[in-house]
């Protein structure tokens, strides 16, 4: 089994109780260089918002940091943008979905950004 595969097989159980509790989905994706953040309806067919550090305020701010995308800072400023745009649509409650990925570094620290701008999970 690669990485990929075992990373979907973890991620299966996760997305099978949210889908249970029927509310929104906050679903994160780290590559090397970017992390993308997205607030998903509880019926799983829209994407209600999204923030990920392609968006070009988030590369500018992290160019006067002289930081990438890849690391715990650019992490952490999707995280508050992401939980910024979720409350002007009025989604306050989510279910963090790590996709996988280890609850460490950088998922962590856009989680953490996450809940200190607002978000309840």
């Amino acid at each position: 089994m690669d990485k990929k595969i075992s990373r979907l097989r973890r991620a299966v159980a996760t997305r099978r109780k949210i889908s249970e509790l029927r509310v929104h989905r906050l679903s994160v994706y780290r590559s090397n260089q970017h992390i993308y953040a997205n607030i998903i309806s509880p019926e799983g067919d829209r994407v209600l918002v999204s923030a990920s550090t392609l968006e070009p305020e988030v590369r500018k701010e992290l160019a006067d940091q002289k930081a990438s995308g890849g690391n715990a800072a650019a992490a952490s400023l999707v995280g508050k943008r992401v939980a910024e745009k979720a409350k002007a649509a009025g989604v306050e409650l989510v279910a963090f979905d790590r996709s996988g990925f280890r609850y460490h570094g950088r998922v962590k620290a856009l989680a953490d950004a996450a809940r200190e701008a607002g978000l309840k999970f």
